[in-house]
């Protein structure tokens, strides 16, 4: 059932869902919301299987007596939240039960109304109100949602872009960070480390994607990276190992991982490099020079 309110020319009419059995108490709520200044399209069921019948229709607002024939005080309640989460739920309680609709508001309900104590001014302000109250629910839980997932970047970050680990004053390494896509955090990781003989290791890796998971297998790479030099393997057995890490740890068999290693002499005099699917970089003398692509073995995990 529908009725048709005078407008008002800023507010939008508002889907409404009446959830009463009672058919005098369903025809006071049309005619109050009809005094009122909130324009509603009503649509008025008597239980609470017709409301979850119902569930895919985006309702804003539904105004629910806690007696009904199938479901009674917080069960109905349970149920109307459980079948319309983004609908703003106003309860409706009778004159001698109006500490269960104070229990409601604990229990996710927006407000509450006493039958036989509305008019139509109160109803449509505990409307919009009830209307209002929800959305700013919705924004702070996104909020809480993007706050909560900017500290777990944050923490991956860390994880993919370490402190430099060295002693010679003559070395500097500078690092930025900057990520892609929409700022989604992807597999891009980083390390440098000097061993107890001098040699500095430099690594810039990107397991292939973007998301947590590529994060969380790019800091796992970096750390056994940073755990093999530590324990002194030879340069040449460090892809291979990361190689079987990479096949043990990925979640799928076409997860992939470039990597570009640079091995640095005590002396500084003499640089291996190590390439597995990363683009061959500069070389930057007095005219940068772009290295050959045949230098260029395939991914870890190809």
């Amino acid at each position: 059932m529908t009725s048709s309110p005078t407008s008002l020319p800023d507010l939008a009419p508002a889907r409404l869902l009446l959830v009463e059995d009672d058919e005098a108490d369903a025809f006071l709520v049309r005619e109050l919301l009809a005094e009122s200044d909130v324009p509603v399209d009503i649509t008025w069921v008597r239980s609470l299987a017709e409301a979850r019948s119902l569930a895919a229709d985006p309702f804003e607002c539904v105004l629910l007596d806690l007696g009904l024939p199938d479901a009674n005080g917080f069960d109905a309640l349970r149920g109307v939240l459980d079948s319309s989460p983004e609908a703003a739920v106003l309860v409706l309680t009778g004159l001698d039960d109006e500490q269960t609709g104070v229990d409601a508001l604990a229990s996710g309900a927006q407000d509450y109304l006493v039958k036989g104590q509305v008019d139509g001014s109160l109803l449509g302000r505990s409307i919009r109100y009830a209307r209002e109250r929800k959305r700013l629910d919705a924004e702070l839980r996104r909020l809480y949602r993007t706050e909560v997932q900017a500290a777990e970047n944050a923490r991956l970050e860390r994880g993919l872009l370490p402190q430099p680990r060295f002693e010679d004053p003559t070395v500097n390494i500078v690092t930025r960070y900057r990520p892609g896509r929409d700022a989604v955090l992807g597999g891009d990781f980083f390390d440098a480390i000097e061993t107890s003989d001098g040699t500095l290791f430099v690594l810039i890796g990107d397991v292939a994607g973007h998301g947590p998971d590529e994060a969380a297998l790019g800091v796992c790479l970096r750390i056994a990276w940073r755990t093999l030099v530590m324990a002194e393997q030879s340069p040449d057995r460090l892809l291979p190992i990361l190689q079987d890490v990479l096949a043990q740890e990925r979640r799928s068999e076409e997860v992939f991982a470039t990597v570009c290693m640079a091995v640095v002499a005590p002396a500084r005099d003499e640089l291996r490099l190590f390439l597995a699917g990363h683009p061959a970089p500069l070389l930057l003398d007095d005219v940068p020079v772009q290295l050959p692509d045949e230098l260029v073995g395939p991914a870890l995990g190809v």
